[in-house]
């Protein structure tokens, strides 16, 4: 369920700003409206120790090493102190290598020239030897060398050209580049190098001691998230000379927890039902215990309905269940799975924020288990069905070895896609009458068009049964209830509370063409449910596959079989899971959700509070 939210208004004295803001994130209720941007100062600590912590985990200790204990929590003295050392640390191993990549490039540019003391050469310059050395290439040496006016000394041939040191510039006549003498020598910049690299290990050791301090950078970072957030409300609250205010949403079923706390701290406030155009009202969606379970899966997609939409979170849950179900598709994956689940229950025994993934976890393996044992899949292995426990769970006609059961496999293929067929007609049938529902309460008439989408579901849904499986199915009408759809939806499908009937009308006429498109892709919806059939299929004939490799082998090679068993199951459970997300959640986000009017565009409720952890 959404919670319904009002729009609160809360004014104190300008004297009692803080104690107001101190108020308020101690209630922890106030979803801050029109929130502005903190002061930089906080954001930047924030910022600073969020990457200063990230570039520490590089010097991190190996978590898997024994006997060592972990670090105190730093006092805020201590972990300034600690901190100013690992930013200094870090800006002087940021200047360190500049200054080995600028010798390192210089030892690069004067190496051709050899080793020299470039402080010697200032000294003959002083006595008056005025040298300026060139590369000079076969001909720019002969001009040179025939030039009476040039006094120069040939040095060496290097990479094919003449180095020369001439005492005196050369003349423009004579093109040629003159090597800039370096104030440092090979030796000297080699030195620098290494003191540079001894300096830069210094720094290492200060930020591999501050790297075992995670826990103290973690806590720093939870306080300066804070402090952030209190100054963007307090950039948020508006003044005059007297009086200071803010305003924000509030859960209604808080509103009486809010009014003692106003009544507490003397503040002054009003309430008013959120506007209509208002589009940044917060979602709070109240779960319930089984409609919970599927709040991991949201918070992974980072998908949330919007205030005004509907919450299909139990909806969504149960075909999210069987979707997954039927894609993975073998009981013994979905043991493996169950297994992994248990242990991983053990584990996070007691640690609340896992209980949800947990259970949801036992909810997908069990069901995979059911569809698994109901279809015979077991590692895909066709042996299985000669166990006769096994053999009884099985529905003949959704069996996977239908010879077993004296069922042709083309009967079983169409039983299987007659079910996803149904399975889709049932999920975008059900988003329809949510939409209805909704819209009659808003005194929305467009909940005809939303009828008139029913009526086209059930009608493609039996195209479908039709052309796909060759269900003997009278076509005419089937024809006949698309052309009512259309009608209704072309007729009712503009019309809105503010505008009149003829506007609709009108509207919904000039948009004809878009339903008839609309109206294709309507069976395009309902065939697209096939994909659990045709992955479901893909995972079972891989596993079969990889079992036939691994029989092949006999013998001494038995041990190469069982790894072509291991990485062959394990590839397919990973692809299965791959399918879930890419198909599994798609049924569930865009045909279901669409049908049932939602865009998924909600502002997560995030009241103004002390948080106990760093929201990311």
């Amino acid at each position: 369920m959404i919670e319904k939210m009002k729009m609160v208004y809360v004014v104190s004295s300008v004297s009692k700003k803080d104690e107001m803001l101190d108020g308020l994130r101690d209630l922890g209720l106030l979803h801050l409206a029109e929130k502005k941007s903190p002061a930089r100062a906080a954001s930047e600590r924030f910022t600073t120790l969020s990457k200063t912590a990230g570039v520490l985990l590089d010097y991190a200790p190996d978590k898997k090493s024994k006997g060592k204990e972990e670090a105190p929590i730093l006092s805020d003295e201590q972990f300034e102190e600690m901190y100013q050392g690992v930013l200094a640390a870090l800006d002087k191993k940021s200047a360190l290598s500049q200054e080995m990549s600028a010798a390192g490039a210089e030892i690069e540019r004067v190496k051709a020239w050899g080793d020299f003391a470039p402080a010697e050469l200032k000294e003959l310059k002083e006595a008056g030897y005025d040298l300026h050395f060139y590369r000079l290439a076969k001909n720019e040496f002969e001009m040179a060398e025939q030039d009476p006016e040039v006094k120069m000394i040939r040095l060496a041939t290097i990479d094919k050209m003449d180095t020369v040191a001439v005492i005196g510039a050369l003349p423009a006549t004579i093109p040629a580049a003159e090597f800039a003498i370096p104030e440092k020598g090979i030796s000297e910049l080699t030195k620098e190098i290494e003191e540079c690299q001894r300096q830069n290990a210094e720094c290492d050791e200060i930020l591999k001691k501050a790297a075992v301090y995670d826990a103290s950078f973690q806590a720093q970072m939870l306080k300066a998230q804070n402090e952030e957030n209190y100054s963007s409300a307090s950039e948020t609250a508006e003044s005059d000379e007297d009086f200071v205010w803010i305003s924000g949403y509030l859960p209604e079923e808080d509103l009486s927890k809010f009014k003692e706390a106003a009544s507490v701290n003397k503040w002054a406030w009003a309430q008013e039902d959120v506007a209509e155009d208002d589009d940044q009202v917060p979602t709070k969606v109240k779960y319930g215990k089984v409609s919970g379970l599927i709040q991991p899966v949201f918070d992974i997609l980072g998908i949330l309905p919007g205030y005004r939409e509907s919450d299909i979170s139990l909806w969504f849950f149960l075909f999210f269940t069987l979707f997954f179900a039927m894609i993975i598709g073998d009981a013994g994956y979905g043991m493996l799975i169950l297994i992994g689940t248990i242990v991983f229950a053990v584990k996070t025994k007691g640690e609340k924020k896992y209980s949800n993934i947990v259970y949801l976890l036992f909810v997908l393996s069990i069901a995979t288990v059911i569809w698994g044992a109901i279809t015979g899949t077991w590692f895909g292995m066709e042996s299985a069905m000669n166990v006769p426990f096994l053999k009884a769970l099985v529905i003949p006609s959704f069996a996977n070895y239908p010879d077993y059961f004296g069922v042709t496999a083309l009967a079983q293929q169409n039983m299987i896609m007659k079910f996803s067929f149904s399975v889709g007609a049932i999920q975008m049938a059900l988003g329809s009458l949510i939409s209805i529902k909704k819209k009659i309460a808003e005194k929305n008439l467009s909940w005809v068009a939303d009828l008139g989408w029913l009526v086209a579901i059930v009608a493609m849904y039996l195209l479908s049964l039709y052309l796909v499986i060759g269900e003997s199915i009278n076509i005419t009408p089937v024809f006949a209830m698309i052309g009512v759809a259309f009608l209704l939806v072309v007729l009712f499908g503009a019309m809105s509370p503010d505008r009149t009937f003829a506007q609709g009308l009108k509207a919904g006429l000039a948009d004809a063409f878009t339903v008839f498109l609309n109206t294709i892709s309507c069976f395009g919806n309902v065939m697209s449910y096939i994909r659990l059939f045709a992955v479901g299929m893909a995972g079972l004939a891989i596993s079969q596959s990889f079992n036939g490799i691994a029989a092949g082998f006999h013998g001494p090679l038995i041990i190469l079989a069982v790894v072509v068993v291991l990485i062959g199951h394990g590839l397919n459970i990973i692809m299965c899971f791959l399918s879930v997300v890419v198909h599994g959640v798609r049924l569930n986000v865009l045909e279901f959700s669409g049908q049932a009017g939602l865009e998924w565009t909600g502002i997560a409720y995030e009241p103004f509070k002390v948080n106990d952890k760093i929201i990311k």
